[in-house]
């Protein structure tokens, strides 16, 4: 007998014709670039699902894929887009697949999309891997293929990570190369691929020469590779230091507790690499380095004239007495940290004033400020301009990198590269507004606090002496043995003013009462940034 045709939508076998939806997108994958360039592979897929869906009668509205994603990735694009396209389409029934290794391979979690694909009457089907939906063995034999697709993900890794330990062993990278070299032959093994040292190379190679031979600080060499053209964060510079990469070895957790030598160029001698890692631990040569002692607070803000290495303090238990030494090994610059209180607290005498002068001060102050904002309002025009480039730059590359144009590999690298610079100039252009919403009130309190400089820092206790130091003197100061004096490297614009504007006060007195017109000349001698309260 003859079945109404409105009930065969009930049969069993065929899931695909028991439900209304009949709409389908298509999503195509391969794991590799090489794949996606040869696109054989992404041609037969195609061609495969178009042919399911004709046949079963689907009508197939978008395509996904076409291009070369890895299944554990997080962060594949094209199946991100395809999901969400999905879920917002309530028409959508089914994603057609060649086969269920193509739609995840990382076993349950690709089980999990799939169920919760199935909540929402989207199903998940295979060309050459037919199941029953309906059916609780068909669901049960969809997730065996899930499982397999990760095991055999896994054989494969495994099969991987053998070939990149072998490699290490024999002193080949098989990794991305670290900062300071390019792969000019990017082959499919290690052994194929050529590191050279690049630009960036070159400046970190002075970075740790620097840090040997002149002991500089993290700080100060950041300021140079930056006035170089390579703006790095100072801190970042000891992870670079540590990487034992760069005089020749090889290191991975792949291949735990192993120094091998490497097939690449060194960036420095190992001597040097030692010689780095010497200045950082910095030797104590039998003394006891205090690291918070209230008795030393310019530890570290004060260098040595010398060699301009920070100098650290400790104690002489026998007599009771600090001292302030170089922790150069060979350098003698020591002095009794009573002494150097004294003289800095002279040093601080030159930013006094006379109270009375206060008001003409502060009205001085402004004026000097005011026109150095009018050449900060240029530099704020230039960032902006820059920012919208880098941020264009960066849109241009996700465009790039969606259109398949660039790999994935050199897409996060100029992501980051962009991203970084683009937080920096953000970064200065909050720092520009907030100093100009602030100078009024940064004036009033400079001018506050330098009327009685010498005795408020004389009896702050440690943690306020610290930043009443880095406040007027950003940079440090440096101490000279031979001269048993000071020299100051930077000076904050605010109380840098101070003696000017003393020297002025004192022409005015003599007769000279056209001074107001002399301060914009200061502009320019003086040329710091004000550091703002």
């Amino acid at each position: 007998m003859q079945v109404d045709i409105r009930f065969k939508r009930f049969s069993k076998g065929d899931e695909l014709r028991q439900v209304a939806k009949t709409e389908a997108v298509i999503y195509t994958r391969v794991s590799t670039k090489e794949q996606a360039d040869n696109n054989a592979s992404l041609d037969t897929q195609l061609k495969h699902c178009k042919k399911y869906a004709e046949e079963k009668g689907l009508d197939v509205v978008d395509f996904f894929g076409g291009t070369y994603e890895s299944a554990k990735d997080d962060e594949r694009t094209e199946f991100q887009k395809m999901l969400s396209f999905v879920k917002r389409k309530k028409s959508i029934g089914f994603v057609i697949v060649y086969s269920y290794d193509r739609f995840s391979r990382s076993g349950p979690s690709g089980a999990f999309i799939s169920h919760e694909l199935k909540k929402r009457g989207v199903k998940v089907v295979s060309v050459t891997q037919s199941i029953d939906h309906n059916d609780p063995s068909g669901n049960f034999m969809e997730g065996i293929y899930h499982l397999f697709s990760e095991f055999d993900n896994q054989l494969r890794r495994d099969k991987s990570m053998t070939g990149m330990i072998e490699k290490l062993k024999q002193g080949y990278w098989p990794f991305m190369p670290p900062t300071g070299y390019t792969n000019v032959n990017q082959g499919k093994t290690a052994d194929l691929h050529t590191l050279i040292i690049n630009d960036t190379g070159k400046l970190l190679k002075k970075a740790f020469e620097w840090k040997a031979n002149d002991d500089l600080s993290l700080v100060e060499i950041a300021k140079r590779l930056s006035a170089r053209g390579w703006n790095i964060p100072a801190k970042r510079l000891s992870r670079f230091f540590a990487n034992p990469f760069y005089c020749g070895f090889i290191v991975s957790k792949l291949v735990p507790g192993e120094m091998i030598e490497g097939k690449h160029p060194p960036l420095v001698s190992k001597n040097t690499f030692l010689k780095v890692h010497q200045n950082l631990v910095k030797f104590t040569s039998g003394y006891k380095i205090e690291q918070e002692v209230e008795d030393l607070p310019m530890k570290q803000f004060l260098k040595c004239e010398c060699c301009g290495t920070s100098m650290t303090g400790y104690l002489v238990k026998p007599r009771g007495l600090y001292y302030y030494k170089c922790n150069l090994k060979g350098c003698a610059n020591n002095r009794s940290q009573k002494v150097l209180h004294l003289k800095f607290e002279d040093l601080l005498k030159g930013f006094t004033f006379d109270k009375a002068l206060k008001p003409l001060f502060k009205k001085m102050l402004l004026h000097l400020l005011s026109e150095r904002t009018e050449v900060k309002s240029e530099d704020k025009k230039a960032l902006q301009v820059e920012l919208a480039q880098l941020k264009q730059k960066l849109e241009g590359a996700e465009e790039r990198f969606f259109t398949g144009e660039i790999d994935q590999a050199v897409y996060y690298k100029f992501r980051e590269k962009f991203r970084e610079n683009i937080r920096q100039i953000e970064s200065e252009l909050d720092d520009s507004q907030n100093q100009l919403s602030n100078i009024e009130k940064s004036a009033e309190k400079c001018l506050e606090l330098a009327l009685k400089l010498p005795s408020t820092w004389k009896n702050a206790n440690f943690n306020s002496k610290q930043r009443i130091q880095n406040l007027v003197f950003p940079g440090g100061i440096f101490y000279d043995r031979k001269k048993d004096d000071y020299r100051t490297s930077r000076i904050n614009l605010l109380f840098s003013t101070i003696p000017y504007l003393t020297k002025l006060v004192e022409a005015y007195k003599n007769g000279d009462f056209d001074i107001l017109a002399k301060i914009p000349a200061l502009v320019g001698p003086l040329g710091l940034e004000p550091r703002l309260f």
